[in-house]
């Protein structure tokens, strides 16, 4: 299984500074930081529960070789778009494989990489595939589900409240419930 390693991203948050203000009911900007720093860790939080990554960003996974069948399976949700694709020969230098040699299928849950027989075979026995992809639900903090954006909303609430009171613990059942229509299925 490929593990998905952030490169950029994403640009904003899903819930921005003045809305989770006006949420806790603060008035002035004094605890800004402490907010945005709570916000980036619910959008953490939600998205692990989901399995679905918010914002849009961009991700790096490689692969040893072509899977059989040359199908690969993504592990973000949901896809935006697959961006590059590079196979490293023996020497270690990269390869481009040309857009035409292979398609995404966002749909499938998750989201996989078809690759042509004509794209190259790596040449190294260790990562010799990379394949850069953006995936979120959009590039705007709307682009998220309300209720994913609810529960980022409820955990930075319980943080800001609770502040080194107590373990966090796992995530509260009111946070679940507004996941779980989003979590990705796994059988």
């Amino acid at each position: 299984m490929m593990t998905p390693i952030p490169i950029d991203g994403p640009a904003v948050e899903p819930i921005g500074m003045p809305d989770m203000r006006a949420y806790l009911r603060l008035d002035d900007g004094a605890e800004d930081d402490l907010i945005a720093a709570l916000v980036k860790t619910a959008r953490v939080h939600v998205e692990a529960a989901a399995g679905r990554v918010l914002v849009e960003s961009r991700w790096r996974m490689g692969l040893d070789a072509w899977p059989e069948g040359r199908v690969v399976p993504l592990p973000v949700s949901p896809l935006i778009a697959v961006e590059r694709v590079r196979v490293f020969d023996r020497d270690g230098g990269a390869i481009d494989v040309p857009a035409g040699l292979y398609e995404a299928d966002p749909f499938k849950d998750p989201p996989r990489l078809v690759v042509d027989p004509l794209a190259p075979e790596p040449g190294r026995r260790r990562q010799g595939v990379l394949i850069e992809v953006r995936a979120g639900y959009g590039a705007n903090p709307e682009s998220v589900p309300a209720p994913l954006r609810q529960a980022v909303r409820l955990l930075v609430a319980r943080w800001f409240e609770n502040r080194g009171d107590a373990d966090p613990g796992p995530l509260p059942p009111d946070v679940l419930a507004l996941v779980a229509p989003f979590r990705r299925m796994r059988i």
